[in-house]
């Protein structure tokens, strides 16, 4: 992956402007903060957000990629003002997770999710390799 970024523009901080990749796609749809059982693990925002950024690397995992194949994250949450304040925790959990991988992210507030007790959902595109 390339990391794009124009010429002039101060450099992104936590994200990138552009990523250009070769390789086979994967969509991984909308994670949010629960376990395996289906159940919330938290009612921290944080919590959440590491679970439901776990759930997204078990899938690019299970497809035969790392952290560094995700090259877009949508990230959906429901207080854009509870993310703020916790910006310096999620940004651990983060790193703790995706390392200095920073593909291009968006974040989105949302009046609701559809799961009850759901603070944030996250999504993502990976491109992996063609021979994996």
């Amino acid at each position: 992956m390339t990391i794009i970024n124009p010429p002039g523009w101060p450099s992104p901080r936590g994200y990138s402007n552009g990523i250009v990749a070769e390789g086979r796609m994967l969509f991984v749809a909308g994670q949010i903060g629960w376990n395996e059982k289906g159940e919330i693990v938290s009612d921290r925002l944080v919590d959440q957000f590491d679970r439901a950024l776990a759930n997204v690397l078990t899938i690019v995992d299970a497809a035969g990629g790392a952290p560094a194949s995700i090259a877009r994250l949508t990230i959906y949450v429901t207080d854009k003002a509870a993310y703020a304040a916790a910006r310096s925790e999620i940004g651990d959990r983060y790193r703790a997770r995706m390392g200095r991988h920073f593909p291009a992210m968006t974040l989105v507030e949302v009046s609701a999710l559809l799961e009850p007790g759901a603070l944030i959902e996250i999504e993502a595109t990976a491109v992996l390799s063609s021979n994996q």
